[in-house]
């Protein structure tokens, strides 16, 4: 076969026709409600909303998939970062943790927000609502701060 500009292009879309047979596993855990943080600590409305907005997609059992994560390669990529998420803080298995595992996923949380880490720049581009303003990131630091006292 002569590699021409066709016969390159006619490789690379079979290829991209045949990666789209390897999926992502959206299986989604059923949550169980009285374990969720949200639940167990009971924030002010606000910080619910922001905590739900911001972090359940990739650090909760609550994954919302967007259309993308059928798109390989890019499912690959968000897949990865959302097991990646729930490995080092699932929301959803909070009452799961011992006191000291869950002090020190909260000193993590508001240490990565407070250093602008989290939410992932790479989420908020594509949503944007879940991207923190100033006043958000002081009200979550703070309460969450304020579950360590």
């Amino acid at each position: 076969m002569k590699f021409n500009k066709k016969n390159i292009l006619k490789v690379i879309v079979a290829l991209l026709v045949i990666i789209q047979f390897f999926t992502i596993d959206k299986t989604t855990t059923p949550v169980d409600t009285t374990k969720d943080f949200i639940s167990v600590t009971q924030p002010p409305a606000k910080v619910a909303e922001i905590i739900k907005t911001s972090c359940y997609d990739c650090h909760s059992n609550q994954t919302n998939y967007p259309w993308y994560t059928n798109v390989a390669p890019v499912s690959w990529w968000v897949g990865h970062h959302i097991e990646e998420g729930k490995e080092h803080l699932n929301f959803s298995k909070w009452a799961d943790y011992s006191d000291k595992k869950a002090d020190h996923k909260l000193e993590e949380f508001y240490e990565e927000v407070e250093e602008g880490e989290m939410p992932l720049e790479s989420y908020t581009i594509v949503h944007g609502e879940a991207k923190l303003s100033q006043e958000d990131k002081e009200l979550l630091i703070s309460w969450v701060k304020s579950l360590r006292e």
